[in-house]
């Protein structure tokens, strides 16, 4: 009878096993506005141990390339397509301002194309997310539940504020509008939400997850918390110049960069040529940044302590990247000061801004920043962990393979093994789980293209073809300038022309707008005027007796 106990027994055991979901947990960490360099293991003064270990036990992406901007990063992301193909070939449109145009502008997800959430629901995962959207809040189609996640807590429109988001860019919990009470902070109360989503469908079957984790931080307005600021307060009064060469310095320590790598030079004047007054405030700005940063880390490591405490680590794929580069937005010195970071501003989006010329020492050794395709406005410090599934051998080291956002579509694809429809357009993308499995192969073997406002490039291989809009096309051969300084477009003319080409045609392919017959600015002006004209025109003339 034992022995036949034992038989039955050893069969449930194997039928068990067998009916384990052993795919992975998906988690995609996306923060806003972050710089190259502000993680510690990618050359930062800023305190990110939590970031810092996943790196070490993980990859670190050298050459990933975002969209230089905040929601047409997001679409080619959530859909793995071009920006222009799912209608947000610029920005979305604010909250209750439709843009009114239809196509690849219109500023909201069109219905030609699926999302990560779609895709990875069909193959049976949960599909849960809090954070920022920013992919359409006029048109209720558009938001996450309706748009394949189960679970959504957050933001719909762009910036809000930390502290007490108000007006028309307050919190959602699935499709309804909420309020938040004395002790929300975004960044805290997106983590532990999360956190509250996953312990919620763990709990109710073996079925896998997938979470995107979308913070708003750190985006202006810099609404640091008073403790975390005090951290930072004071350590940014030898100014730029010294944080570059610091950061340029432990990045070529690390392996990052090699020793002749030569930084992209500083836009901005000498800090000492400033007045005190200007760098106290400066201090101040880039302390509440680095306060912002510092906030995300102490998150990463509550989400996951908190993954490591439910026995979800281990299986669990994490990629933590950002949408862009540091922003510039806010005039070249930004704005704020200590008193603005002590009595936040709430209920609005005004709030301090590290501006143009730190945001540019943000991105060292790169040129430019958010707005544009040059390094420093579109490669970004992404860091990947999965303990079961990246060899031991690999922990720790640089993935030097060429990436973009259309690939998190085809990696989960593959990592799910569900069925990508075939009645929307094909994804861009490749999987990037042989990089993960730390194979040293090209997955992109084919050029990959970029759009934003003008700005636009070229990734073919070695080859980087860029330009500014309305500006020359540059080239560059990154394998021996990765900062952008030694333009080939004339040397190799032939080279740059084919590329220019290959651009135009892709262009076309996708409906993006020449710049030199499109300027998105422009042209609502020129709407809006016309508006005007014609109202002015309808009225009844007064009598000029």
């Amino acid at each position: 009878m034992n022995r036949y106990l034992a038989a039955i027994a050893f069969l449930l055991g194997t039928c068990a096993t067998l009916g384990a979901d052993e795919r992975p947990n998906i988690v995609i960490i996306l923060v806003d506005d972050m710089g190259f360099s502000d993680l510690g293991c990618f050359g930062s003064e800023i305190e990110t141990p939590n970031l810092d270990q996943l790196a070490a036990e993980g990859l670190r992406f050298t050459q990933f390339y975002n969209s230089g901007r905040c929601c047409p990063t997001r679409a080619s992301l959530m859909t793995g397509l071009h920006p222009h193909q799912v209608g947000i070939g610029h920005m979305t449109a604010p909250p209750d301002k439709p843009l009114g145009f239809e196509g690849p502008y219109q500023g909201y997800l069109n219905d030609n194309c699926t999302t990560l959430a779609q895709v990875l629901k069909s193959a049976g995962y949960h599909t849960l997310m809090t954070g920022k959207w920013h992919l359409g809040v006029n048109r209720k189609e558009c938001w996450p539940l309706q748009r394949g996640f189960d679970k959504y807590y957050g933001g719909l429109s762009g910036a809000f504020n930390y502290f007490k988001p108000g007006g028309d860019r307050g919190m959602t919990l699935g499709n309804d509008p909420v309020g938040t009470d004395d002790d929300f902070y975004a960044t805290d109360t997106f983590t532990d939400v999360a956190c509250d989503f996953i312990s919620e469908v763990t709990q109710s079957d073996d079925q896998p997850f997938f979470l995107y984790l979308a913070y708003n931080a750190p985006h202006w307005p810099l609404n640091a918390k008073w403790e975390d600021y005090q951290k930072y307060k004071g350590k940014y009064k030898k100014g730029w110049e010294v944080l570059m060469k610091n950061r340029l310095a432990k990045q070529k320590e690390i392996g990052l960069f090699d020793e002749g790598t030569e930084a992209a030079p500083h836009v901005g004047p000498a800090w000492k040529s400033l007045k005190l007054k200007r760098r106290e405030d400066l201090d101040s700005i880039m302390a509440a940044y680095a306060a912002c940063v510092d906030s995300i880390d102490q998150n990463i490591g509550k989400f996951v302590a908190h993954l490591k405490s439910i026995d979800e680590l281990d299986n669990t794929v994490i990629f933590f990247l950002s949408d862009n580069g540091a922003c510039q937005e806010g005039g070249n010195f930004g704005k704020g000061n200590e008193a603005m970071v002590k009595d936040p501003p709430l209920e609005t989006v005004d709030g301090p801004r590290i501006g143009l010329y730190w945001a540019n020492a943000c991105n060292v050794p790169y040129r430019k920043y958010k707005h544009y395709l040059h390094e420093g406005g579109a490669c970004t410090s992404m860091i990947a962990s999965w303990p079961a599934g990246i060899p031991k051998q690999a922990a720790g080291s640089f993935v030097r393979e060429m990436a973009y956002l259309p690939d998190f579509m085809a990696t989960c694809v593959d990592l799910s093994e569900a069925s990508y429809p075939k009645n929307v357009p094909p994804c861009e993308g490749a999987s990037m789980r042989p990089l993960l499995e730390g194979k040293k192969e090209a997955i992109h073997p084919d050029p990959i293209f970029f759009e934003h406002e003008g700005n636009a490039a070229v990734r073919w291989g070695k080859w980087k073809l860029v330009r500014e809009y309305e500006k020359p096309w540059e080239l560059y051969d990154i394998d021996r300038d990765r900062t952008e300084l030694h333009d080939l477009a004339e040397t190799n003319a032939e080279k740059r022309d084919e590329m220019i080409a290959m651009w135009e045609d892709w262009a076309t392919e996708k409906q993006v707008a020449f710049p030199e017959r499109f300027n998105m600015y422009e042209f609502l002006n020129k709407r809006e005027k016309a508006k005007k004209t014609k109202q002015n025109a309808a009225r009844p003339q007064a009598s000029k007796n």
